[in-house]
């Protein structure tokens, strides 16, 4: 039986989550990248993570990186981009492509505020170009080093913590942003698994 402050603590994580605000991880290989982007997630009050992997078998998160952080998030996994970003299109979702190249703005240039999916692609290969195409605008960090990347779990932690900071400004943290219905499943789901 959950103690009176483990059901406060549970409560009180749950009224800062923001079912707006995902990640979509794009073919992504490593297991322990993935893991720790779990983690990134729950820190900042993200719900829903969705992983694009056509053999999610093998991807297995791992506890001792996540720190049990994927028990506290909604995700799913999908066999094809279209099976995940064309359902997020249509529930109004804007779609904001990590993507090293021309045309991406900053990642500090992009209004987070708004519901906003972020799609960041493999260690190795970056986005395919199936979820590419789902893009309504493209974002890169700034590096001026001799190496033109971060890791997976480097890059999605820095955009989320942007994220994170605007929507803190705009006072989106200090109100519950999930319904009374989906407040009372999660809390009963989060107890369960406690």
């Amino acid at each position: 039986m959950p103690t009176e402050k483990r059901i406060a603590r549970v409560r009180e994580v749950l009224t800062k989550r923001q079912p707006d605000l995902r990640v979509v991880l794009d073919a992504v290989s490593i297991a322990h990248n993935a893991s720790a982007v779990a983690r990134t997630c729950d820190a900042c009050g993200v719900l829903y993570l969705d992983i694009i992997a056509p053999q999610a078998e093998a991807l297995k998160l791992n506890e001792a990186i996540t720190t049990r952080a994927d028990k506290w998030l909604e995700w799913r996994v999908h066999r094809a981009a279209a099976d995940c970003l064309a359902d997020l299109k249509k529930a109004g979702y804007r779609i904001v492509a990590a993507q090293i190249g021309h045309g991406a703005l900053p990642y500090d240039r992009i209004d987070y505020t708004t519901p906003t999916a972020l799609v960041f692609g493999s260690e190795a290969a970056g986005l395919t170009q199936e979820a590419l195409s789902y893009a309504d605008e493209t974002i890169a960090i700034p590096m001026v080093g001799m190496v033109q990347s971060l890791n997976l779990s480097v890059s999605v932690a820095v955009v989320l913590y942007e994220a994170f900071r605007q929507r803190q400004a705009k006072g989106m943290y200090d109100r519950p942003r999930l319904s009374p219905s989906e407040l009372e499943r999660l809390e009963r789901k989060w107890l369960r698994t406690d």
